[in-house]
């Protein structure tokens, strides 16, 4: 009964409305429908003018050229065209040169295109080949520039894009992310060792992380470092060998999200850095290796080589240059020796940060090769009877 009653009064109050005397609650009189009438017919012109700009004057088209796409290859070409990407997406369609080079448009194409005031970035992924799958990874926003979306397409659709840009087509896209970026939670490092015989407070530590990102399996990356590492140790303790300084494993955490479980660990340890005589770090695949690289003094590479030497049977003797990893790139900088294995990258960044980051990609055989390496590197540079020589 409430609600027939509410319905009767609401329509009174419109036949009031509508008859020229509609009554509010504190009495007040509304105009009449024909003066409300009058005022809007007082806007005939303006809606003329807004309507000859829009659909015959020169805006003509600017909304939908607004939602178009701009396609650059750099950054200096969105420099260049800064005055085009406002209220656009940006398209970056950069050309792949190596991996340290080229993932600088994922990791900042979102605050360059954010500083010419565009809406979003969509990033062609890093990958050296493609088989159209969108490859991802960490990306970084600034203080005091907007944090606008950002995602990464395949190799294949920001190169139509740049086609179709390049014939004058207009591109527009209908952009819907469903990524998040959830609270930090806690996780750990895994950690083993084999405790040194003569000196165990002196350490030759040897190093994969366990975390990867949601595509694929992670099983390239970086479960085939890991799990060199720990097969490292396996193999020195099936030999019943005991080097006389301490074997340490350690399986990092959240390396994917900038070293997160290292930087703690180094944290931890650094008040002992001048008992750590050689950090290693597998993260770029366990293909056939072709050798090692290597970052230390002069001295300290003269002693690498008479340790590479002894791979002489698998033909694997290099020590290159530029010995790194995210995880041990605190101790190196800090003085440490450190030491990373190198195989063939041109094929890791195929998969890398894809869903084809499978079991599919790993090669029993060549993980032996790059289990055997490791572990000789690893088990000699520890049962020596001095560390490497530093800087």
């Amino acid at each position: 009964m409430k609600f027939l009653i509410f319905a009767f009064f609401g329509g009174v109050h419109l036949l009031s409305l509508c008859s020229g005397k509609a009554i509010c609650k504190n009495g007040i009189s509304k105009r009449t429908f024909e003066e409300i009438k009058e005022e809007i017919a007082s806007c005939g012109d303006v809606a003329k003018a807004i309507i000859n700009l829009a659909v015959y004057g020169k805006a003509q088209n600017r909304s939908y050229e607004r939602l178009a796409l701009l396609v650059v290859t750099s950054f200096d070409e969105l420099q260049r065209r800064a005055s085009e990407a406002r209220g656009k997406i940006v398209v970056y369609n950069q050309p792949y040169i190596n991996y340290s080079r080229t993932v600088q448009y994922r990791t900042q194409g979102a605050v360059e295109a954010a500083k010419v005031g565009a809406l979003a970035s969509l990033i062609r992924s890093v990958a050296s080949f493609s088989i159209y799958s969108p490859h991802t990874g960490i990306q970084e926003y600034q203080d005091g520039v907007p944090k606008i979306p950002t995602a990464c397409i395949t190799v294949e659709d920001a190169e139509m894009m740049s086609r179709m840009a390049s014939h004058g087509i207009k591109i527009v896209i209908q952009l819907k992310m469903g990524a998040k970026t959830y609270p930090d939670t806690d996780s750990f490092n895994t950690v083993a060792e084999i405790t040194g015989s003569k000196y165990p407070e002196q350490v030759v530590l040897v190093s994969g992380h366990l975390d990867s990102w949601d595509v694929g399996q992670g099983a390239m990356d970086d479960g085939g470092g890991a799990f060199i590492s720990w097969e490292a140790l396996s193999l020195i303790k099936d030999l019943g060998l005991r080097p006389k300084r301490t074997l340490r494993l350690v399986l990092w955490t959240a390396e994917e999200q900038g070293g997160v479980g290292a930087f703690q660990y180094y944290q931890l340890h650094k008040v002992n850095i001048s008992n750590y005589s050689l950090v290693m770090e597998s993260d770029a695949g366990t293909f056939l290796p072709t050798g090692l690289q290597f970052t230390g003094s002069e001295k300290a590479r003269a002693i690498m080589e008479e340790v590479m030497s002894l791979l002489q049977p698998l033909n694997i003797t290099q020590v290159l240059s530029h010995g790194e990893g995210t995880d041990i790139n605190f101790w190196i900088q800090a003085g440490v020796p450190g030491a990373s294995l190198l195989d063939d990258l041109y094929k890791y960044f195929f998969f890398h940060h894809s869903h084809g980051d499978t079991m599919t990609v790993m090669d029993p055989k060549q993980m032996n090769v790059a289990a055997a390496v490791w572990a000789v590197v690893s088990y000699v540079v520890a049962d020596m009877e001095e560390m490497l020589p530093r800087s």
